[in-house]
């Protein structure tokens, strides 16, 4: 792959990588509560997904799931039930935020990097990226897995930075959440904006092949 593609391709990616969603909420809202450390290695849930649709896009079969309409309902709606059950949790967790010692009944990063896993694996719109987007910069006379890979590795790379950069937008909303009842609403906030995530992700229509 030459520079001026690269050139391309790494701002385009870089933005999708940044854009709001229902992972990049989950890292500021796991940074906010248990640190900075813990929402990364959380992410690291949503690369082992990110990794695995990029294989599957790599030999074809996410098209297939692009294609049938009835295996794309059927990932939207695990996906969306996934998200409203998250929403239910931060709902009802009420405060919880570190701020020395250890939070009543924090979670482990094992748990964080699951659901982090979960809420990747049940968003079909990462399959759209991975077999629309990422195709449109291999070239047709180098070898294609090659390209695939190279692309794949630098889309995961760049969403450990996003990663990073809301992880750290968590930490600094730490300062604002000192008191319980403000704890509180921000778990509300974020499992309101996940909720709407989870509605929107069942009730959008599916994307033409």
């Amino acid at each position: 792959m030459d520079l001026s593609t690269w050139a391309l391709f790494v701002p385009a990616c870089f933005a999708l990588n940044l854009a709001p969603g229902p992972n990049n909420l989950l890292s500021v809202h796991n940074a906010t509560h248990y640190g900075f450390s813990r929402a990364c290695w959380a992410g690291v849930g949503r690369l082992v997904a990110f990794a695995g649709m990029i294989g599957l896009a790599s030999v074809g079969l996410a098209a297939v799931i692009q294609a049938s309409a009835t295996l794309f309902m059927l990932v939207k709606m695990v996906g969306a039930a996934y998200l409203l059950y998250l929403a239910w949790q931060m709902w009802n967790s009420g405060a919880g935020i570190e701020t020395g010692g250890a939070a009543v009944n924090t979670p482990t990063a094992w748990r964080l990097a699951r659901q982090e896993f979960l809420v990747a694996a049940g968003n079909p719109k990462a399959i759209l990226i991975f077999t629309a987007f990422l195709p449109q910069f291999v070239s047709a006379g180098q070898p294609f897995a090659a390209q695939f890979v190279q692309l794949g590795a630098a889309f995961l790379l760049l969403e450990w930075v996003a990663i990073a950069l809301y992880a750290c937008a968590g930490v600094h909303l730490r300062q604002l959440l000192k008191r319980p009842s403000a704890q509180a609403m921000f778990s509300r906030c974020c499992a309101s904006l996940l909720a709407l995530a989870g509605a929107a992700l069942l009730l959008g229509r599916k994307a033409p092949a």
